[in-house]
């Protein structure tokens, strides 16, 4: 989970175990629950289109600071780690395969078998057992879309202790500001390093 992200040792850290852009033009915001190896963690989830924006419970540790809000624009190819007492907003490149599951094809999939239909969170769904190879590590899901959206409800990986699932989703439009830089808001860029002369 290590990219060249800010988040160092969080649980929340992007994954290579994750799936792409939003399906569609679904719109929608919800609970999501994430479990790492026995670990819990939850976040607000509000997504349209091909971005998404995640209000963590708990604060994830940046380079910079603490942000409790993130927000993953594909267009950009990049995810905003929102940091309040700075008012910056830190720009973090991002990989299709290491956003939020949303669409239920996943990077790098190799198989998909469906298992039959199911209830998920009170919604009717379709199970699958997908396969994906992400860089020659193989794993195995099992996978529960939304017959109504195509959105994933629930991933769960049967190779390690990692899954992620929605609670009480709800269908709904959201606002074009919840996925823009705040405003009076700066993006945090490097400064350059002065070499000494000598």
């Amino acid at each position: 989970m290590s990219l060249s992200l800010p988040v160092a040792g969080d649980a929340w850290v992007h994954e290579a175990a994750s799936v792409t852009a939003i399906s569609g033009q679904v719109e929608f915001s919800a609970s999501l629950v994430k479990r790492v190896e026995g670990r819990r963690f939850e976040a607000q989830v509000f997504a349209k289109h091909d971005r998404i924006r995640l209000e963590y419970k708990y604060a994830v540790k940046t380079e910079l600071g603490y942000s409790s809000i993130e927000i993953i624009r594909l267009d950009k190819r990049e995810s905003w780690f929102v940091l309040a007492q700075r008012r910056q907003v830190l720009p973090v490149p991002v990989k299709p395969e290491e956003i939020l599951p949303i669409q239920s094809t996943l990077p790098g999939e190799q198989r998909r078998t469906l298992i039959g239909d199911a209830t998920t969170i009170g919604r009717a769904s379709r199970l699958y057992e997908v396969g994906v190879d992400y860089n020659g590590r193989n794993e195995r899901f099992y996978e529960w879309v939304d017959v109504e959206t195509g959105v994933v409800l629930k991933l769960v990986s049967q190779d390690r202790d990692w899954s992620i699932e929605y609670l009480r989703i709800r269908l709904s439009p959201q606002p074009d500001y919840y996925f823009e830089v705040p405003t009076g808001y700066q993006r945090w860029v490097p400064q350059p390093t002065t070499q000494e002369r000598g």
